[in-house]
């Protein structure tokens, strides 16, 4: 059982892990390329504004200060955002999954 629920933990971990890297380096491709003035029309623009602008309007909306001097910060800011939940939900699930062995482990052997 727990192996089960171990690797169950490691499966999260990692695919949250993955999920979040990849939104990362969309929303800096976006970033990069809103520096260009790029054509709306393009089939990558479209799709890099589609996963990207929903949040971004959302970080806009709550934090009114990320807009400021004509510089738009909210990519910066989601993007800390990305970084603080890899460092603190991903960790401790792998964590956990390493607790599950640990427990596992001891409790076949010990109890």
């Amino acid at each position: 059982m727990g192996i089960v629920l171990r690797q169950t933990v490691l499966a999260i971990a990692t695919i949250l892990n993955s999920l979040l890297t990849i939104y990362f380096w969309i929303l800096l491709a976006a970033a990069v390329i809103s520096w260009v003035n790029p054509d709306p029309n393009n089939p990558i623009v479209r799709f890099l504004r589609s996963v990207t602008d929903p949040v971004l309007y959302r970080v806009r909306r709550a934090l009114p200060f990320v807009y400021a001097g004509g510089i738009d910060f909210s990519p910066l800011v989601v993007m800390l955002g990305i970084q603080f939940v890899k460092m603190v939900v991903v960790q401790s699930l792998y964590e956990l999954a390493v607790q599950i062995t640990f427990s596992s482990f001891h409790g076949r052997f010990l109890g």
